[in-house]
Protein backbone atom coordinates (compact mmCIF):
# COMPACT_ATOMS: atom_id res chain seq x y z
CA UNK A 1 0.00 0.00 0.00
CA UNK A 2 2.75 1.93 1.22
CA UNK A 3 4.55 1.26 -2.58
CA UNK A 4 1.52 2.36 -4.16
CA UNK A 5 0.57 6.13 -2.91
CA UNK A 6 4.80 6.51 -3.34
CA UNK A 7 4.18 5.85 -6.76
CA UNK A 8 1.19 7.32 -7.61
CA UNK A 9 2.37 10.70 -4.99
CA UNK A 10 5.87 10.36 -7.81
CA UNK A 11 3.70 10.63 -10.95
CA UNK A 12 2.07 13.38 -9.24
CA UNK A 13 5.49 15.43 -8.29
CA UNK A 14 7.08 14.61 -11.68
CA UNK A 15 4.71 16.96 -13.97
CA UNK A 16 5.03 19.47 -10.58
CA UNK A 17 8.88 19.29 -10.82
CA UNK A 18 8.83 19.72 -14.93
CA UNK A 19 6.72 23.07 -14.09
CA UNK A 20 8.27 24.68 -11.82
CA UNK A 21 11.96 23.80 -12.32
CA UNK A 22 11.61 23.68 -16.64
CA UNK A 23 14.67 25.21 -17.31
CA UNK A 24 17.18 22.93 -15.22
CA UNK A 25 15.34 20.04 -17.36
CA UNK A 26 16.06 21.59 -20.15
CA UNK A 27 19.66 21.85 -19.14
CA UNK A 28 19.74 17.99 -17.93
CA UNK A 29 18.24 16.80 -21.07
CA UNK A 30 21.18 18.51 -22.96
CA UNK A 31 23.48 17.24 -20.62
CA UNK A 32 22.92 13.86 -20.34
CA UNK A 33 22.21 13.19 -24.22
CA UNK A 34 26.17 15.22 -24.46
CA UNK A 35 27.55 12.85 -22.05
CA UNK A 36 25.99 10.03 -23.45
CA UNK A 37 27.66 10.96 -27.41
CA UNK A 38 31.09 11.75 -25.74
CA UNK A 39 31.07 8.21 -23.89
CA UNK A 40 30.29 6.27 -26.94
CA UNK A 41 32.15 7.58 -30.11
CA UNK A 42 35.53 6.26 -28.83
CA UNK A 43 33.73 2.39 -28.44
CA UNK A 44 32.18 3.90 -32.38
CA UNK A 45 36.04 4.77 -33.13
CA UNK A 46 37.53 1.77 -32.00
CA UNK A 47 34.92 -0.98 -33.42
CA UNK A 48 35.32 1.17 -37.01
CA UNK A 49 38.82 0.81 -36.92
CA UNK A 50 38.74 -3.03 -35.91
CA UNK A 51 36.55 -4.18 -38.10
CA UNK A 52 37.89 -2.02 -41.16
CA UNK A 53 34.15 -0.11 -41.13
CA UNK A 54 34.15 2.52 -43.78
CA UNK A 55 32.50 2.95 -46.80
CA UNK A 56 35.25 3.40 -50.09
CA UNK A 57 32.41 4.31 -52.63
CA UNK A 58 32.92 8.31 -52.38
CA UNK A 59 36.52 8.33 -51.47
CA UNK A 60 36.95 10.85 -54.62
CA UNK A 61 34.94 13.36 -53.09
CA UNK A 62 36.61 13.29 -50.06
CA UNK A 63 39.64 15.75 -48.78
CA UNK A 64 40.92 13.52 -46.13
CA UNK A 65 43.87 11.31 -47.05
CA UNK A 66 42.78 8.90 -44.48
CA UNK A 67 39.82 6.75 -43.83
CA UNK A 68 38.09 8.00 -40.91
CA UNK A 69 34.75 6.69 -39.48
CA UNK A 70 31.35 7.79 -40.47
CA UNK A 71 29.54 5.77 -37.83
CA UNK A 72 28.78 8.67 -35.08
CA UNK A 73 25.52 9.04 -36.39
CA UNK A 74 25.17 5.59 -33.97
CA UNK A 75 25.66 7.44 -31.04
CA UNK A 76 23.65 10.22 -31.83
CA UNK A 77 20.90 8.53 -32.56
CA UNK A 78 21.41 6.43 -29.18
CA UNK A 79 21.69 9.20 -27.35
CA UNK A 80 18.76 11.32 -28.80
CA UNK A 81 15.98 8.52 -28.51
CA UNK A 82 17.15 7.47 -24.71
CA UNK A 83 16.84 11.15 -23.67
CA UNK A 84 14.09 11.98 -25.83
CA UNK A 85 12.05 8.90 -24.50
CA UNK A 86 13.20 9.70 -21.01
CA UNK A 87 11.95 13.13 -20.54
CA UNK A 88 9.22 13.20 -22.97
CA UNK A 89 7.63 10.31 -20.69
CA UNK A 90 7.92 12.73 -17.75
CA UNK A 91 4.55 14.69 -19.32
CA UNK A 92 3.17 11.72 -21.33
CA UNK A 93 3.84 13.63 -24.63
CA UNK A 94 2.88 10.11 -26.91
CA UNK A 95 3.60 12.02 -30.28
CA UNK A 96 7.35 11.52 -29.82
CA UNK A 97 6.56 7.87 -30.62
CA UNK A 98 6.48 8.66 -34.26
CA UNK A 99 9.42 10.61 -34.16
CA UNK A 100 11.53 7.96 -32.78
CA UNK A 101 10.04 5.61 -34.86
CA UNK A 102 10.80 7.53 -37.81
CA UNK A 103 14.53 8.22 -36.50
CA UNK A 104 15.21 4.41 -35.88
CA UNK A 105 14.13 3.53 -39.93
CA UNK A 106 16.63 6.39 -41.08
CA UNK A 107 19.20 5.43 -38.51
CA UNK A 108 19.02 2.01 -40.28
CA UNK A 109 19.21 3.28 -43.62
CA UNK A 110 22.25 5.44 -42.88
CA UNK A 111 24.30 3.12 -41.19
CA UNK A 112 24.06 1.04 -44.43
CA UNK A 113 24.88 3.92 -46.32
CA UNK A 114 28.32 4.96 -44.40
CA UNK A 115 29.03 1.24 -44.14
CA UNK A 116 28.12 -0.67 -47.65
CA UNK A 117 26.79 2.10 -49.64
CA UNK A 118 22.98 2.54 -50.82
CA UNK A 119 21.06 2.75 -54.46
CA UNK A 120 19.34 6.64 -54.49
CA UNK A 121 16.01 4.53 -55.35
CA UNK A 122 16.50 2.75 -52.09
CA UNK A 123 17.45 6.09 -50.45
CA UNK A 124 14.71 7.84 -51.96
CA UNK A 125 11.64 5.05 -50.54
CA UNK A 126 13.08 4.61 -47.41
CA UNK A 127 12.90 8.40 -46.41
CA UNK A 128 9.53 8.53 -48.18
CA UNK A 129 8.46 6.00 -45.57
CA UNK A 130 9.60 7.93 -42.88
CA UNK A 131 8.47 10.80 -44.04
CA UNK A 132 5.19 9.35 -44.11
CA UNK A 133 4.65 8.13 -40.72
CA UNK A 134 5.75 10.97 -39.00
CA UNK A 135 2.97 13.50 -41.41
CA UNK A 136 0.20 11.12 -41.79
CA UNK A 137 0.38 9.32 -38.30
CA UNK A 138 2.82 11.50 -36.05
CA UNK A 139 0.56 15.31 -37.44
CA UNK A 140 4.10 16.68 -38.15
CA UNK A 141 2.56 18.35 -41.34
CA UNK A 142 1.78 21.76 -42.32
CA UNK A 143 -1.88 22.97 -43.48
CA UNK A 144 -0.57 26.28 -45.06
CA UNK A 145 1.63 28.24 -47.29
CA UNK A 146 0.73 31.23 -44.98
CA UNK A 147 0.52 33.45 -48.16
CA UNK A 148 3.64 32.50 -50.02
CA UNK A 149 2.60 32.51 -53.92
CA UNK A 150 -0.47 33.54 -53.20
CA UNK A 151 -1.42 30.32 -50.65
CA UNK A 152 -3.21 30.13 -47.90
CA UNK A 153 -4.57 27.18 -46.20
CA UNK A 154 -4.39 23.71 -48.54
CA UNK A 155 -6.77 20.98 -48.43
CA UNK A 156 -4.93 17.95 -46.13
CA UNK A 157 -4.04 15.70 -49.35
CA UNK A 158 -1.83 18.71 -50.49
CA UNK A 159 -1.11 19.55 -47.16
CA UNK A 160 0.36 16.63 -46.57
CA UNK A 161 2.17 15.70 -49.89
CA UNK A 162 3.56 19.28 -49.21
CA UNK A 163 4.94 18.41 -46.30
CA UNK A 164 6.19 14.81 -47.26
CA UNK A 165 8.56 16.96 -49.83
CA UNK A 166 10.18 19.15 -47.04
CA UNK A 167 11.33 16.83 -44.65
CA UNK A 168 12.84 14.89 -47.15
CA UNK A 169 14.33 18.20 -48.76
CA UNK A 170 15.71 18.71 -45.57
CA UNK A 171 16.63 15.62 -44.86
CA UNK A 172 19.07 15.72 -47.96
CA UNK A 173 20.37 19.17 -47.22
CA UNK A 174 22.06 18.51 -44.03
CA UNK A 175 23.46 15.70 -45.83
CA UNK A 176 24.37 17.49 -48.27
CA UNK A 177 26.49 20.19 -46.00
CA UNK A 178 28.01 17.76 -43.92
CA UNK A 179 31.37 18.29 -46.69
CA UNK A 180 33.83 19.92 -44.46
CA UNK A 181 34.90 19.17 -40.32
CA UNK A 182 31.99 20.61 -38.18
CA UNK A 183 29.88 22.17 -40.57
CA UNK A 184 26.46 20.21 -40.48
CA UNK A 185 27.10 19.77 -36.65
CA UNK A 186 27.37 23.63 -35.86
CA UNK A 187 24.47 23.85 -38.00
CA UNK A 188 22.41 21.17 -36.41
CA UNK A 189 23.24 22.77 -32.86
CA UNK A 190 22.59 26.46 -34.11
CA UNK A 191 18.83 25.20 -35.44
CA UNK A 192 17.97 23.04 -32.91
CA UNK A 193 19.04 24.99 -29.75
CA UNK A 194 16.79 28.14 -31.64
CA UNK A 195 14.22 26.10 -32.31
CA UNK A 196 14.67 24.75 -28.31
CA UNK A 197 14.54 28.22 -27.12
CA UNK A 198 11.47 29.77 -28.97
CA UNK A 199 9.39 26.63 -27.55
CA UNK A 200 10.73 27.04 -24.44
CA UNK A 201 9.76 30.71 -24.40
CA UNK A 202 6.53 29.63 -26.04
CA UNK A 203 5.81 26.94 -23.30
CA UNK A 204 5.69 24.24 -25.87
CA UNK A 205 7.95 21.67 -23.26
CA UNK A 206 7.62 18.71 -25.23
CA UNK A 207 9.10 20.42 -28.03
CA UNK A 208 12.05 21.75 -26.45
CA UNK A 209 13.01 18.63 -25.06
CA UNK A 210 13.00 17.64 -28.30
CA UNK A 211 15.03 20.18 -29.60
CA UNK A 212 17.43 20.09 -26.68
CA UNK A 213 17.89 16.41 -26.53
CA UNK A 214 19.26 16.94 -30.28
CA UNK A 215 21.66 20.00 -29.41
CA UNK A 216 23.18 17.77 -26.68
CA UNK A 217 23.58 14.86 -28.96
CA UNK A 218 25.45 16.60 -31.78
CA UNK A 219 27.50 19.23 -28.83
CA UNK A 220 29.19 15.81 -27.84
CA UNK A 221 29.59 14.74 -31.55
CA UNK A 222 31.06 18.06 -32.36
CA UNK A 223 33.96 17.50 -29.91
CA UNK A 224 35.39 14.68 -31.79
CA UNK A 225 34.69 16.63 -35.78
CA UNK A 226 36.10 19.79 -35.10
CA UNK A 227 38.72 20.02 -37.07
CA UNK A 228 40.66 18.36 -37.83
CA UNK A 229 38.11 15.59 -37.27
CA UNK A 230 38.43 12.15 -35.56
CA UNK A 231 35.28 11.09 -37.01
CA UNK A 232 32.39 12.09 -39.10
CA UNK A 233 28.02 11.86 -38.53
CA UNK A 234 28.20 10.23 -41.83
CA UNK A 235 24.66 9.74 -43.47
CA UNK A 236 22.69 8.52 -39.84
CA UNK A 237 23.79 11.36 -38.23
CA UNK A 238 22.93 13.87 -40.90
CA UNK A 239 19.57 11.88 -42.04
CA UNK A 240 18.72 12.37 -38.19
CA UNK A 241 19.45 15.40 -37.76
CA UNK A 242 17.48 16.81 -40.74
CA UNK A 243 14.72 14.93 -39.86
CA UNK A 244 13.96 16.34 -36.55
CA UNK A 245 14.96 19.51 -37.11
CA UNK A 246 12.51 19.51 -40.26
CA UNK A 247 9.91 18.01 -37.54
CA UNK A 248 10.70 21.13 -35.31
CA UNK A 249 10.65 23.95 -37.53
CA UNK A 250 6.74 22.79 -38.92
CA UNK A 251 5.58 22.27 -35.64
CA UNK A 252 7.17 25.96 -35.13
CA UNK A 253 5.20 27.34 -37.93
CA UNK A 254 1.89 25.53 -37.28
CA UNK A 255 1.83 26.69 -33.26
CA UNK A 256 2.13 29.96 -34.84
CA UNK A 257 -0.38 30.02 -37.19
CA UNK A 258 -3.32 32.36 -36.49
CA UNK A 259 -6.35 30.30 -35.03
CA UNK A 260 -9.11 31.38 -33.11
CA UNK A 261 -7.98 35.35 -32.40
CA UNK A 262 -5.17 33.70 -31.05
CA UNK A 263 -1.77 36.41 -31.10
CA UNK A 264 1.11 34.20 -32.02
CA UNK A 265 4.58 34.44 -30.79
CA UNK A 266 6.01 35.38 -33.88
CA UNK A 267 4.70 36.71 -36.63
CA UNK A 268 6.06 35.42 -40.34
CA UNK A 269 6.84 31.98 -38.30
CA UNK A 270 7.45 30.34 -41.63
CA UNK A 271 10.15 33.22 -42.85
CA UNK A 272 12.06 32.92 -39.47
CA UNK A 273 11.97 29.14 -39.86
CA UNK A 274 13.68 29.53 -42.95
CA UNK A 275 16.17 31.93 -41.48
CA UNK A 276 17.18 29.17 -39.32
CA UNK A 277 17.69 26.97 -41.76
CA UNK A 278 19.19 29.40 -44.17
CA UNK A 279 22.87 27.31 -44.61
CA UNK A 280 21.32 23.98 -45.55
CA UNK A 281 17.94 25.63 -47.43
CA UNK A 282 20.23 27.81 -49.59
CA UNK A 283 23.03 25.68 -50.58
CA UNK A 284 20.76 22.72 -51.31
CA UNK A 285 18.43 25.22 -53.82
CA UNK A 286 21.75 25.83 -55.28
CA UNK A 287 23.46 22.83 -55.89
CA UNK A 288 20.23 21.40 -57.35
CA UNK A 289 19.84 24.46 -59.53
CA UNK A 290 23.20 24.27 -61.09
CA UNK A 291 23.46 20.86 -61.60
CA UNK A 292 20.25 20.71 -63.43
CA UNK A 293 21.13 23.63 -65.63
CA UNK A 294 23.90 21.95 -66.82
CA UNK A 295 22.79 19.10 -67.46
CA UNK A 296 23.89 16.97 -64.80
CA UNK A 297 21.82 14.88 -62.23
CA UNK A 298 20.62 16.69 -59.31
CA UNK A 299 22.00 13.79 -56.95
CA UNK A 300 25.13 13.19 -58.14
CA UNK A 301 27.75 14.13 -55.62
CA UNK A 302 30.63 16.69 -56.67
CA UNK A 303 32.28 19.24 -55.00
CA UNK A 304 30.48 22.37 -55.58
CA UNK A 305 28.69 23.40 -52.67
CA UNK A 306 29.26 26.84 -51.18
CA UNK A 307 31.32 25.59 -48.45
CA UNK A 308 34.28 23.99 -51.33
CA UNK A 309 33.94 27.45 -53.08
CA UNK A 310 35.09 28.88 -49.66
CA UNK A 311 37.56 25.95 -48.86
CA UNK A 312 38.99 27.11 -52.64
CA UNK A 313 39.52 30.54 -51.97
CA UNK A 314 42.10 29.07 -48.98
CA UNK A 315 39.85 29.25 -45.86
CA UNK A 316 40.15 26.43 -43.19
CA UNK A 317 36.97 24.89 -41.44
CA UNK A 318 36.41 27.35 -38.44
CA UNK A 319 37.20 30.25 -40.85
CA UNK A 320 34.06 28.82 -43.07
CA UNK A 321 32.23 27.72 -39.88
CA UNK A 322 32.92 30.86 -38.22
CA UNK A 323 31.60 33.17 -41.65
CA UNK A 324 28.59 31.00 -42.11
CA UNK A 325 27.14 30.65 -39.06
CA UNK A 326 27.64 34.73 -38.65
CA UNK A 327 25.49 34.83 -41.62
CA UNK A 328 23.26 32.45 -40.66
CA UNK A 329 22.56 34.78 -36.98
CA UNK A 330 22.78 37.74 -39.08
CA UNK A 331 19.65 36.79 -41.13
CA UNK A 332 17.58 34.90 -37.89
CA UNK A 333 17.62 38.67 -36.59
CA UNK A 334 17.32 39.93 -40.29
CA UNK A 335 14.13 37.86 -40.16
CA UNK A 336 12.69 38.64 -36.56
CA UNK A 337 13.60 42.46 -37.14
CA UNK A 338 11.11 42.32 -40.38
CA UNK A 339 8.76 39.49 -39.15
CA UNK A 340 5.67 42.03 -39.89
CA UNK A 341 6.54 42.55 -43.82
CA UNK A 342 4.95 38.65 -44.83
CA UNK A 343 6.64 35.68 -45.42
CA UNK A 344 6.49 36.06 -49.47
CA UNK A 345 8.60 39.28 -49.51
CA UNK A 346 11.14 37.96 -46.37
CA UNK A 347 11.82 34.72 -48.19
CA UNK A 348 12.76 35.96 -51.13
CA UNK A 349 14.38 38.85 -49.06
CA UNK A 350 16.70 36.00 -47.23
CA UNK A 351 17.18 34.06 -50.31
CA UNK A 352 18.73 37.46 -52.22
CA UNK A 353 21.24 38.21 -49.47
CA UNK A 354 22.17 34.51 -49.68
CA UNK A 355 22.82 34.87 -53.66
CA UNK A 356 24.70 38.11 -53.51
CA UNK A 357 26.93 36.30 -50.41
CA UNK A 358 27.14 33.31 -53.53
CA UNK A 359 28.25 35.70 -55.80
CA UNK A 360 30.79 37.52 -53.70
CA UNK A 361 32.11 33.51 -53.79
CA UNK A 362 31.82 33.29 -57.35
CA UNK A 363 34.06 36.87 -58.84
CA UNK A 364 36.67 36.08 -55.79
CA UNK A 365 36.98 32.68 -56.73
CA UNK A 366 37.32 34.02 -60.62
CA UNK A 367 39.84 37.01 -59.46
CA UNK A 368 42.14 33.93 -58.08
CA UNK A 369 41.80 31.74 -60.80
CA UNK A 370 43.14 34.74 -63.11
CA UNK A 371 45.73 35.50 -60.83
CA UNK A 372 46.63 31.43 -60.82
CA UNK A 373 46.78 31.98 -65.04
CA UNK A 374 49.12 35.12 -65.08
CA UNK A 375 51.32 33.57 -62.81
CA UNK A 376 51.26 30.63 -64.81
CA UNK A 377 51.65 32.50 -68.21
CA UNK A 378 54.95 34.43 -66.04
CA UNK A 379 56.44 31.57 -64.86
Amino acid sequence: MITRNLSINFKVLLPYLVDTYTLLFYLAIAFIACAIVILSIPTVIHTSVKYDLFDKNDLHRKIHNRNISRLAGIAIVTSFTITTLLFTALIKFEEVGFLIASCIILAGLGLKDDIYGTSTGTKFFIQLLAACILVFLGGFRLTSLYGVFGIGDMPAFWAGLFSVVLIIFLNNAFNLIDGIDGLAGTTGIIANLIFGVFFAMMHQTAYAFIAFSLTGAIAGFLRYNWYPARIFMGDTGALITGLVTASLAIKFIELNKFSGGAIPFVYSAPAIAVSILIIPVFDSLRIFTVRVLKGNSPFKGDRNHVHHRMERLGLKPPAIILITTGLNICLLALSILMQNVGNFFLIFFLIGICMVFDFVLFFKLRKKDNLAKQAAGLG
